[in-house]
C-alpha cells in the first residue's frame, strides 16, 4: 500500500486520528515517528495512548523510554533524539522491549534508523507550532498495510 496522507490538521484533527490508529494497533506493533521540534509526534503518541486506556504521557527525551500499562497491553513511548547512535538503544534493553509485545511508539528514528524493525508503520508529520499539520502513514509490512486499509479519511 502507498503512503496515506492527511493534510491541513488541526489539534484536535491530529488527536482524532491518534484515537482512530489506537483501535487499529496490535501487539507488537511499532510506530517510528518523523518531524521536527514541535511539530506535534508526542501530542499524536499522547493520542495514541488515550486511546490505549492510557493518561500522563509526556515525552521521554531525557529518560529515552517510558513505559505506560493501558488497557491489557503497555505502551513503551521511546524519544532518541539525545541518541549518539544505535548502540545506545541497544544498551537500554530495545531488544527485550520488542520482545515483550507491546506497542512501540519511538520518536526521532532518523537517528536510529538502521535498528528500526523490517516492519512498521511510519508517521512523519510536517509543520509546528500553531500550523496546521500533514501527517503521512507509510507501512512497512502486510499487517501496517492491514491498519491503513479502510482507515477513516475524513480529516
Amino acid at each position: 500500500m502507498e503512503a496515506l496522507v492527511f493534510k491541513n490538521l488541526s489539534e484536535a484533527d491530529t488527536e482524532r486520528l491518534g484515537l482512530a490508529l489506537s483501535e487499529r494497533l496490535f501487539p507488537g506493533a511499532f510506530l517510528a515517528l518523523y518531524g521536527d521540534l514541535g511539530a506535534g509526534k508526542t501530542a499524536f503518541t499522547r493520542a495514541v495512548a488515550k486511546g490505549l486506556g492510557i493518561r500522563d504521557v509526556t515525552s521521554p527525551t531525557f529518560t529515552i523510554v517510558r513505559e505506560h500499562e493501558g488497557n491489557g497491553i503497555k505502551l513503551y513511548h521511546f524519544d532518541a533524539y539525545r541518541l549518539a547512535d544505535a548502540d545506545e538503544l541497544y544498551r537500554i534493553g530495545f531488544e527485550d522491549y520488542l520482545a515483550q509485545n507491546g506497542i512501540v511508539a519511538m520518536e526521532w528514528c532518523e537517528n536510529v534508523e538502521d535498528v528500526l524493525p523490517e516492519e512498521r508503520l511510519a508517521i512523519r508529520i510536517l509543520g509546528s507550532g500553531n500550523d496546521l499539520r500533514t501527517i503521512e502513514f507509510k507501512p512497512h509490512g502486510a499487517r501496517y498495510d492491514a491498519i491503513l486499509e479502510g482507515f477513516p479519511c475524513s480529516f
